[in-house]
């Protein structure tokens, strides 16, 4: 059944949940740090190349593929090409979906908690060695992480359930100015901070020394992984644009912004880092243990505190909706009377499947594959395996199973762009976009670590 009746209201609306989507809890706390320690500026500078060059088309294929089919993204590529097995692609993006759902949603659960603890006061005057210590004390916590968890998703089954524009979009529109708007408010006051300077050129001084081997590869893998392709999210978001908006335009907007708060996230972290003489460590340990240590000396340290757990909070939910859209518009198929329902039985099945995640910290801490916890085999799986797998399937049906001809009046319509653009993006996603990704791929694997 093709999705005629659920459409976004505005240009800017597309935009705005598309970025959302995109823009995830990894620009927010890894992309900073990695930028810092791989050279600065001279990482930034390749970053943006492969962005161009892998990220940008691989988005605007995605974007083509939804929106000529206007279908949910396993009947699109069957729409697309009905003789092959193409359908496969959209699947593989259902089960990515949902298991990265499944553990990203135990992330949003601690952030709520963190929210609660900074309102309540009890964050305040503690040590970097005393944040360690609540974090660790706090995801080994069953009760208090699944509940968390429980409710992150039910905010996340409740925007979906309310449709396209009532949900997604009238909820992004509001989220996504407000995570600039809180963004700036920091990035402002980290900048008047007394050794501000040294977190800025922490971030954007050229040292091509350090740019290594494993910088390249990582510069690569961000531009792949930071705009949510590889999952069919975007062929499902792009089948609710109207014919009449330009999607060039529109993937140029969701990279620019990407771009955009990843450096704000940098300008608002490492200035208070380095103010305060502590260590720039990547990851969870760097937003749940370091800043807080920064926000406590601040003056107005603790509502700064909260303004940064809630934006990182909008960020996360702005990405978990796209995942479960993604979902639910499969098994819908177009059909908005089933929406609701779909909607919390999958959403509640995704908590379920996440509860072993929620609990490899703490009762289910000893219970390993491959070396790994559950969390970590589940975040291994689909970074590492299904989403390049999935961004190498579409940017190979693009170009093979998509009939050129329809592909490019597609990507035309509403745009207006010159037959050369068209050409070099093709180029693009036949020959380039496929061999980086394979490199993205055998580098998650460790199969290039003779060249590190």
């Amino acid at each position: 059944m093709k999705i005629t009746h659920e459409q976004w209201a505005s240009k800017i609306g597309f935009v705005l949940a598309a970025a959302g989507s995109a823009i995830g809890l990894g620009a927010i706390w890894k992309f900073p740090y990695v930028a810092g320690t791989s050279g600065g500026g001279a990482f930034l500078l390749l970053f943006l190349l492969f962005m161009v060059l892998l990220g940008y088309p691989l988005l605007l294929a995605e974007f083509s593929i939804g929106r000529f089919a206007g279908s949910d993204a396993v009947s699109a590529y069957k729409k697309i090409s009905p003789s092959s097995n193409s359908h496969i692609i959209g699947l593989i993006g259902l089960v990515t979906c949902f298991i990265i759902l499944s553990f990203y949603s135990v992330i949003g659960g601690w952030i709520i908690i963190y929210i609660f603890h900074a309102i309540s006061g009890s964050l305040s005057r503690l040590t970097v060695e005393q944040y360690n210590v609540f974090f660790q004390e706090l995801i080994s916590n069953p009760f208090a992480t699944i509940l968390a968890q429980l409710i992150f998703m039910i905010i996340t089954i409740f925007v979906i359930a309310r449709g396209i524009q009532d949900g997604i979009e009238k909820v992004s529109r509001f989220m996504m100015p407000a995570l600039l708007i809180l963004f700036i408010l920091i990035v402002v006051r980290s900048l008047t901070l007394e050794n501000a300077w040294e977190g800025v050129r922490f971030i954007f001084y050229p040292d091509f020394s350090k740019l290594t081997t494993d910088a390249i590869l990582f510069a690569l893998g961000q531009a792949f992984f930071s705009l949510s392709v590889g999952m069919s999210i975007m062929v499902t978001y792009s089948s609710y644009v109207p014919k009449s908006q330009s999607l060039p335009k529109s993937a140029f907007s969701v990279v620019l912004m990407n771009v955009f708060i990843a450096i704000l996230a940098g300008l608002a972290i490492f200035p208070g880092v380095f103010t305060y003489g502590l260590e720039p460590s990547a990851g969870p340990t760097l937003i749940f243990s370091v800043l807080p240590t920064v926000f406590e000396q601040m003056f107005a340290g603790t509502l700064f505190m909260i303004l940064f757990f809630l934006l990182f909070l909008f960020a996360a939910l702005t990405s978990a909706f796209s995942l479960l859209e993604m979902i639910v518009a499969v098994i819908i198929k177009g059909d908005s009377s089933k929406r609701n329902k779909t909607a919390w039985i999958v959403g509640l099945s995704v908590f379920a499947l996440g509860v072993p995640s929620c609990l490899s910290f703490g009762v289910l801490s000893n219970v390993l594959i491959w070396d790994k916890t559950i969390f970590d085999i589940a975040d291994y799986v689909t970074s590492n395996i299904l989403i390049p797998l999935g961004g190498l399937f579409i940017a190979l049906f693009v170009a093979y199973r998509f009939p050129k001809q329809q592909l490019l009046e597609e990507i035309q319509l509403g745009s207006g762009v010159t037959e050369t653009f068209m050409n070099i993006w093709f180029i693009l996603i036949k020959y380039f976009t496929p061999i980086a990704i394979i490199i993205v791929f055998l580098d998650a694997i460790g199969m290039l670590s003779f060249l590190k």
